[in-house]
Protein backbone atom coordinates (compact mmCIF):
# COMPACT_ATOMS: atom_id res chain seq x y z
CA UNK A 1 0.00 0.00 0.00
CA UNK A 2 1.46 3.29 -1.10
CA UNK A 3 2.36 5.87 2.26
CA UNK A 4 0.28 9.06 2.07
CA UNK A 5 1.03 12.41 3.27
CA UNK A 6 -1.34 11.93 6.05
CA UNK A 7 0.67 8.50 7.17
CA UNK A 8 3.89 10.38 7.33
CA UNK A 9 2.18 13.25 9.77
CA UNK A 10 0.30 10.83 11.69
CA UNK A 11 3.78 8.94 11.99
CA UNK A 12 5.67 12.21 12.83
CA UNK A 13 3.09 13.34 15.48
CA UNK A 14 3.15 10.25 17.25
CA UNK A 15 7.06 10.40 17.00
CA UNK A 16 6.59 13.69 18.72
CA UNK A 17 4.12 13.38 21.00
CA UNK A 18 6.77 10.27 22.24
CA UNK A 19 9.50 12.60 22.48
CA UNK A 20 7.44 15.38 24.65
CA UNK A 21 6.41 12.92 26.72
CA UNK A 22 10.01 12.26 27.54
CA UNK A 23 11.67 13.84 30.64
CA UNK A 24 14.65 15.88 30.31
CA UNK A 25 16.98 13.41 32.31
CA UNK A 26 15.55 10.80 30.01
CA UNK A 27 16.47 12.02 26.68
CA UNK A 28 18.29 9.48 24.52
CA UNK A 29 18.20 9.86 20.89
CA UNK A 30 17.73 6.95 18.61
CA UNK A 31 20.10 6.14 16.14
CA UNK A 32 20.10 8.37 13.04
CA UNK A 33 19.80 7.74 10.22
CA UNK A 34 22.66 10.03 9.01
CA UNK A 35 21.74 11.72 5.27
CA UNK A 36 21.88 14.62 7.08
CA UNK A 37 24.64 16.04 9.55
CA UNK A 38 22.84 17.87 12.10
CA UNK A 39 24.10 20.90 14.46
CA UNK A 40 22.66 23.52 16.96
CA UNK A 41 23.35 27.15 17.51
CA UNK A 42 23.48 28.23 21.41
CA UNK A 43 20.22 29.81 21.57
CA UNK A 44 18.31 26.37 21.70
CA UNK A 45 20.20 25.30 24.45
CA UNK A 46 18.62 26.06 28.40
CA UNK A 47 20.42 29.65 29.01
CA UNK A 48 22.39 28.25 31.89
CA UNK A 49 23.49 25.32 30.16
CA UNK A 50 27.30 25.20 30.22
CA UNK A 51 29.49 24.56 26.73
CA UNK A 52 30.37 20.75 28.44
CA UNK A 53 26.77 20.39 29.42
CA UNK A 54 25.70 21.33 25.64
CA UNK A 55 28.47 19.10 23.94
CA UNK A 56 27.13 16.22 26.46
CA UNK A 57 23.29 16.62 25.12
CA UNK A 58 24.58 17.20 21.80
CA UNK A 59 26.28 13.82 21.19
CA UNK A 60 23.15 12.23 23.57
CA UNK A 61 20.91 13.22 20.44
CA UNK A 62 23.35 12.16 17.79
CA UNK A 63 24.62 16.15 16.77
CA UNK A 64 27.75 16.25 15.44
CA UNK A 65 28.56 19.99 15.54
CA UNK A 66 27.75 23.40 17.05
CA UNK A 67 28.02 26.32 15.50
CA UNK A 68 29.43 30.06 16.71
CA UNK A 69 31.47 28.50 18.95
CA UNK A 70 34.63 30.67 19.98
CA UNK A 71 38.06 29.36 19.72
CA UNK A 72 38.50 29.01 22.92
CA UNK A 73 35.63 26.59 23.65
CA UNK A 74 37.00 24.49 20.79
CA UNK A 75 38.99 21.73 22.67
CA UNK A 76 35.68 21.03 24.77
CA UNK A 77 34.26 20.19 21.30
CA UNK A 78 36.72 17.83 20.33
CA UNK A 79 36.67 16.53 23.68
CA UNK A 80 33.22 15.29 22.78
CA UNK A 81 34.01 14.56 19.03
CA UNK A 82 32.13 17.59 17.71
CA UNK A 83 32.65 20.10 15.60
CA UNK A 84 32.31 23.60 14.81
CA UNK A 85 30.54 24.10 12.19
CA UNK A 86 30.38 27.46 11.67
CA UNK A 87 33.04 30.54 13.17
CA UNK A 88 31.53 33.60 14.11
CA UNK A 89 32.85 36.39 12.23
CA UNK A 90 31.84 40.20 11.61
CA UNK A 91 28.99 42.06 12.63
CA UNK A 92 26.02 41.93 11.22
CA UNK A 93 24.66 45.45 10.54
CA UNK A 94 28.64 46.50 9.87
CA UNK A 95 29.08 44.55 6.59
CA UNK A 96 31.34 43.86 3.58
CA UNK A 97 28.83 46.10 1.09
CA UNK A 98 30.47 49.27 2.47
CA UNK A 99 33.94 50.22 1.62
CA UNK A 100 34.41 52.09 4.80
CA UNK A 101 33.82 48.49 6.42
CA UNK A 102 36.09 46.38 4.57
CA UNK A 103 39.45 47.28 6.27
CA UNK A 104 37.90 46.15 9.93
CA UNK A 105 35.77 43.46 8.16
CA UNK A 106 38.95 41.90 6.37
CA UNK A 107 41.13 41.47 9.22
CA UNK A 108 38.35 39.83 10.70
CA UNK A 109 37.54 37.05 8.16
CA UNK A 110 41.31 36.38 7.63
CA UNK A 111 42.09 35.72 11.42
CA UNK A 112 39.11 33.49 11.55
CA UNK A 113 40.03 31.47 8.59
CA UNK A 114 43.61 31.00 10.04
CA UNK A 115 42.20 29.61 13.26
CA UNK A 116 39.31 27.39 11.64
CA UNK A 117 41.61 26.12 9.29
CA UNK A 118 44.25 25.25 12.09
CA UNK A 119 41.37 23.60 13.83
CA UNK A 120 40.22 21.59 10.72
CA UNK A 121 37.24 23.12 10.74
CA UNK A 122 35.61 24.29 7.30
CA UNK A 123 33.57 27.77 7.80
CA UNK A 124 33.38 30.66 8.23
CA UNK A 125 30.05 33.51 9.07
CA UNK A 126 30.12 36.57 7.32
CA UNK A 127 27.65 39.42 6.69
CA UNK A 128 26.56 41.57 3.63
CA UNK A 129 25.20 44.28 6.35
CA UNK A 130 22.64 46.81 6.03
CA UNK A 131 21.94 48.96 2.90
CA UNK A 132 21.59 52.23 5.02
CA UNK A 133 20.50 53.99 1.25
CA UNK A 134 22.33 51.40 -0.53
CA UNK A 135 21.38 50.18 -4.30
CA UNK A 136 21.53 46.40 -4.86
CA UNK A 137 23.78 46.34 -7.83
CA UNK A 138 26.64 48.83 -5.37
CA UNK A 139 25.91 46.22 -2.86
CA UNK A 140 26.99 43.48 -4.76
CA UNK A 141 29.54 45.20 -6.21
CA UNK A 142 31.02 46.50 -3.17
CA UNK A 143 30.76 42.76 -1.21
CA UNK A 144 32.06 40.96 -4.82
CA UNK A 145 35.38 43.43 -4.25
CA UNK A 146 35.86 42.50 -0.46
CA UNK A 147 35.44 38.83 -0.85
CA UNK A 148 37.69 38.82 -3.90
CA UNK A 149 40.10 39.59 -1.67
CA UNK A 150 39.91 36.75 0.70
CA UNK A 151 38.82 34.38 -1.33
CA UNK A 152 42.05 32.80 -2.26
CA UNK A 153 43.09 32.56 1.34
CA UNK A 154 39.74 30.44 2.00
CA UNK A 155 40.40 28.29 -1.06
CA UNK A 156 44.27 27.54 0.36
CA UNK A 157 43.13 27.03 4.22
CA UNK A 158 39.96 24.66 2.55
CA UNK A 159 37.80 27.07 4.66
CA UNK A 160 34.27 27.91 3.21
CA UNK A 161 33.19 31.84 3.59
CA UNK A 162 29.23 31.44 4.35
CA UNK A 163 27.37 34.83 3.58
CA UNK A 164 23.94 34.63 5.92
CA UNK A 165 20.85 35.02 4.26
CA UNK A 166 18.64 36.92 6.83
CA UNK A 167 14.73 38.45 6.44
CA UNK A 168 14.30 42.12 6.59
CA UNK A 169 11.07 42.09 6.62
CA UNK A 170 10.58 41.69 10.23
CA UNK A 171 13.60 40.01 11.94
CA UNK A 172 16.48 42.24 10.20
CA UNK A 173 15.44 45.61 8.95
CA UNK A 174 17.49 47.02 6.41
CA UNK A 175 19.89 44.06 5.72
CA UNK A 176 21.06 43.84 2.08
CA UNK A 177 21.71 39.92 1.38
CA UNK A 178 17.88 39.70 1.95
CA UNK A 179 17.18 37.62 -1.01
CA UNK A 180 18.49 34.51 -1.99
CA UNK A 181 19.06 35.73 -6.01
CA UNK A 182 21.10 38.77 -4.23
CA UNK A 183 23.50 36.34 -2.32
CA UNK A 184 23.93 34.14 -5.30
CA UNK A 185 24.68 36.88 -7.44
CA UNK A 186 27.66 37.81 -4.90
CA UNK A 187 28.79 34.46 -4.59
CA UNK A 188 28.66 33.76 -9.08
CA UNK A 189 31.07 36.92 -9.45
CA UNK A 190 33.06 35.92 -6.90
CA UNK A 191 33.47 33.50 -8.44
CA UNK A 192 35.17 31.03 -5.64
CA UNK A 193 34.03 27.58 -4.77
CA UNK A 194 35.09 28.33 -1.45
CA UNK A 195 32.55 31.84 -0.88
CA UNK A 196 28.90 30.06 -0.67
CA UNK A 197 25.93 31.38 1.55
CA UNK A 198 24.35 30.56 4.78
CA UNK A 199 20.46 29.50 3.83
CA UNK A 200 18.53 30.02 6.80
CA UNK A 201 15.28 28.37 5.92
CA UNK A 202 13.16 30.52 8.12
CA UNK A 203 14.58 33.94 7.24
CA UNK A 204 14.17 33.08 3.26
CA UNK A 205 10.66 31.28 4.10
CA UNK A 206 9.63 34.79 6.12
CA UNK A 207 11.31 36.70 2.81
CA UNK A 208 10.18 34.86 0.09
CA UNK A 209 9.05 31.22 0.52
CA UNK A 210 9.30 28.45 -2.44
CA UNK A 211 11.33 26.81 -0.05
CA UNK A 212 12.50 23.86 -1.85
CA UNK A 213 12.54 25.41 -5.28
CA UNK A 214 14.79 28.10 -4.13
CA UNK A 215 16.95 25.47 -2.68
CA UNK A 216 17.42 23.50 -5.50
CA UNK A 217 17.87 26.19 -8.30
CA UNK A 218 20.68 27.93 -5.91
CA UNK A 219 22.22 24.57 -4.62
CA UNK A 220 25.72 25.18 -6.24
CA UNK A 221 26.08 27.98 -4.08
CA UNK A 222 24.87 27.30 -0.48
CA UNK A 223 27.34 25.83 2.30
CA UNK A 224 25.14 25.71 5.28
CA UNK A 225 21.64 25.65 6.63
CA UNK A 226 19.36 27.08 9.81
CA UNK A 227 16.31 25.71 10.69
CA UNK A 228 13.60 27.37 12.60
CA UNK A 229 9.95 27.38 12.80
CA UNK A 230 7.33 29.47 10.87
CA UNK A 231 5.62 31.47 12.07
CA UNK A 232 7.63 32.83 15.16
CA UNK A 233 11.20 31.37 14.80
CA UNK A 234 10.08 28.92 17.28
CA UNK A 235 10.51 25.08 17.83
CA UNK A 236 9.80 22.89 15.14
CA UNK A 237 6.82 20.44 14.67
CA UNK A 238 2.74 20.73 13.72
CA UNK A 239 2.31 23.72 14.75
CA UNK A 240 4.28 25.61 12.05
CA UNK A 241 4.23 26.26 8.20
CA UNK A 242 7.25 24.67 7.12
CA UNK A 243 7.13 21.06 6.63
CA UNK A 244 10.72 20.40 7.45
CA UNK A 245 10.50 16.51 6.53
CA UNK A 246 10.15 17.34 3.31
CA UNK A 247 12.81 19.92 3.44
CA UNK A 248 15.38 17.85 4.78
CA UNK A 249 14.75 15.04 2.16
CA UNK A 250 15.21 17.66 -0.95
CA UNK A 251 18.62 18.82 0.74
CA UNK A 252 19.16 15.15 1.17
CA UNK A 253 18.86 14.35 -2.20
CA UNK A 254 20.53 16.92 -3.28
CA UNK A 255 23.83 15.10 -2.36
CA UNK A 256 24.32 18.09 0.49
CA UNK A 257 27.38 17.35 2.77
CA UNK A 258 27.28 19.66 5.00
CA UNK A 259 25.92 20.69 8.28
CA UNK A 260 22.46 21.38 8.65
CA UNK A 261 22.15 23.47 12.43
CA UNK A 262 19.17 24.24 14.20
CA UNK A 263 18.56 27.82 15.23
CA UNK A 264 15.65 28.56 17.06
CA UNK A 265 13.87 30.32 20.74
CA UNK A 266 12.85 27.24 21.95
CA UNK A 267 9.12 27.40 23.85
CA UNK A 268 8.84 23.40 25.01
CA UNK A 269 9.97 23.43 28.63
CA UNK A 270 12.85 21.90 28.88
CA UNK A 271 14.77 22.68 26.21
CA UNK A 272 16.20 19.89 25.88
CA UNK A 273 13.25 18.31 24.66
CA UNK A 274 12.65 20.78 21.87
CA UNK A 275 15.94 20.12 20.08
CA UNK A 276 15.50 16.47 20.54
CA UNK A 277 12.01 16.79 18.96
CA UNK A 278 13.77 19.18 16.13
CA UNK A 279 16.23 16.55 15.21
CA UNK A 280 13.76 14.08 15.21
CA UNK A 281 11.83 15.80 12.36
CA UNK A 282 15.01 16.59 10.20
CA UNK A 283 16.15 12.75 10.71
CA UNK A 284 15.51 11.97 7.00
Amino acid sequence: MNTTRRTVIKGLAAGTAATVGMSAGSLQGAPLNGSLKQGACPGVFARKMKLEQRCELSVKLGLKALDFIRPDGWPTLRKYGLECSLTPCNKLQKGLNHVENHAECLQNIRVAIEATASAGFKNVICFSGNRNGMGDEEGIKNCVTALKQVAALAEQKKVTLCMELLNSKVNHPDYHCDRTHWGAEVCKRVGSPNVKLLYDIYHMQVQEGDIIATIRKNYEYIAHFHTAGVPGRHDLGDSQELYYPAIMRAIRDLGYQGFVSHEYTPKIDPADVALAKAVAICDV
